[in-house]
């Protein structure tokens, strides 16, 4: 297969069908989806292991140990990468991510090695976040692009679409257990002077469910950016 939309999940239940039908209908052809599941306690992964018995085109990878987002994305990647997939779209299972760009990120890729979809470049756009919200992000990718050295207007975007062996030379060193992975991915792109691009996207609220993003989680991050950089750790 081309693409493979790899996308971890924790209690997406009311969302995750849509989110499905939404990638395999996005334009792009030769597409699958890979749910990587933490036996979320609303059943997520069970509406999608139906889904798979009937669309060859819908996998489901079951965690049941080492929990966590930064654990789950880095098992997504690998599985991946050894289901053939090409390219490798990350993405959230919550409808903030809109399937419309990916043949967008699919075009723009030809000419580089990651696109990140960006809320800050031209024709991007952030909808309904609070005034804190906007703070707090402005400085994180601020904070970002100086401590990491990347010339990235949105570092903290988890919406990108990577080419396969680009993921497989650091895949198996990623350490975050949380949503710093996206973060400790930046940094290698950066130590392996990958070529980054970036496509507008209009970020959206989630379809359904609570956040599972605080602000104050972003100011922590803030702490082991620095450590990162110094160190080559989480």
């Amino acid at each position: 297969m081309e693409i493979m939309a790899m996308i971890p999940t924790y209690n997406e239940a009311s969302n995750i069908k849509q989110m499905i039908d939404d990638v395999l209908n996005c334009g792009v052809s030769d597409i699958e989806v890979l749910i990587v599941d933490d036996m979320s306690p609303d059943g997520t992964y069970k509406i999608v292991e139906e889904i798979s018995k009937t669309n060859p085109k819908v996998h489901l990878l079951l965690r049941k140990e080492k929990k966590g987002r930064g654990f789950a994305g880095k098992d997504g990647f690998k599985k991946a990468i050894e289901m053939g997939a090409k390219y490798v779209v990350e993405m959230d299972g919550d409808g903030s991510h809109a399937p419309k760009y990916i043949p967008g990120f699919r075009e723009m890729i030809n000419d580089c090695d990651v696109v990140i979809g960006s809320r800050y470049v031209n024709g991007g756009k952030d909808e309904n976040r609070t005034f804190l919200r906007q703070v707090v992000s402005n400085l994180s990718k601020l904070y970002l692009s100086t401590v990491l050295g990347v010339k990235i207007k949105d570092p903290t975007s988890g919406y990108r679409m990577f080419k396969s062996e680009v993921l497989a030379k650091f895949a198996d060193s990623l350490k975050a257990d949380d949503p710093f992975i996206v973060t400790e991915v930046i940094y290698y792109l950066k130590k392996y002077n990958f070529k980054i691009k970036e496509y507008p996207i209009e970020f959206l609220s989630r379809m359904s469910g609570e956040s599972k993003l605080r602000p104050w989680t972003l100011i922590k991050y803030l702490f082991k950016v620095l450590k990162l950089k110094l160190t080559g750790r989480v």
